[in-house]
């Protein structure tokens, strides 16, 4: 059962909660719209509260927008015939998903699963078509998220063939470091593995083991502490250069 087909009417009744004109404003494919504009793509925008674990889309479900997501976190990944799960990205705050099936007209070839209690905006297909009839703009934003998107997975095929599990790790770590932290920031600087370990494993494409074993070698050699899901970073400049 997901939230597309079966939560409509309850998705409508939460839309109170959050300004959703005021926050597409704020997400930069909708940055240059005016109140009007923005009003129009907010008129078919629709509120949706995820509990942690709750499937947002399954894999064949028709694509009928995109979703934005508010607050929490989402992962996006799909199932092989064996069962083994596969995580393709980590959806977080600001982020979106689902655009480029949109534009295909295509159903879901992945899964979408709340990772935290979330919120999420589902922004209709018809809404985003009549106004990228209208503003050219609009059009080469869209373009540039999704150049954004494929982008980030040609560099994901790359740390994959090209790059050592260590290396992978250490730059998903790098990646969330606070903004604005150097490495003349006193140490431990903390970084929240609020995905789970198993989660960011399959993301990296490796196994939690394999994931566990190198957050290990990395808090042996000093350079990392490990304490639940939160690491903090002791040596930060060693570790950026272990990443280069």
């Amino acid at each position: 059962m997901t939230i597309e087909d079966n939560d409509i009417a309850s998705a409508r009744k939460a839309r109170t909660g959050i300004k959703v004109q005021a926050f597409l404003a704020n997400l930069p494919m909708f940055g240059d719209m005016n109140d009007e504009e923005l009003g129009r793509i907010a008129r078919y925008t629709q509120t949706l509260h995820v509990e942690k674990g709750q499937t947002i889309c399954e894999t064949g479900d028709p694509c009928t927008g995109f979703h934005v997501v508010v607050y929490g976190q989402v992962k996006i990944g799909f199932t092989s015939p064996q069962g083994v799960e596969k995580v393709v990205e980590i959806i977080r705050p600001g982020q979106s998903f689902g655009e480029a099936l949109m534009f295909l007209e295509k159903p879901y070839i992945v899964f979408a699963q709340a990772l935290a209690d979330s919120m999420l905006l589902h922004v209709a297909k018809h809404a985003v078509f009549e106004e990228l009839g209208r503003d050219a703009g609009f059009a080469r934003r869209m373009l540039s998220g999704l150049s954004r998107r494929l982008h980030g997975l040609v560099r994901d095929v790359e740390a994959y063939t090209l790059r050592s599990g260590a290396e992978r790790v250490i730059g998903y770590l790098l990646a969330e470091l606070p903004d604005g932290v150097t490495v003349q920031d006193a140490a431990p600087i903390e970084v929240s593995l609020s995905p789970g370990k198993s989660v960011i494993a399959s993301r990296l494409n490796m196994t939690p083991e394999h994931f566990s074993r190198i957050l290990h070698d990395l808090s042996t050699s000093g350079q990392i502490e490990v304490d639940g899901r939160t690491v903090r970073i002791l040596d930060l400049a060693r570790l950026r250069g272990e990443s280069a």
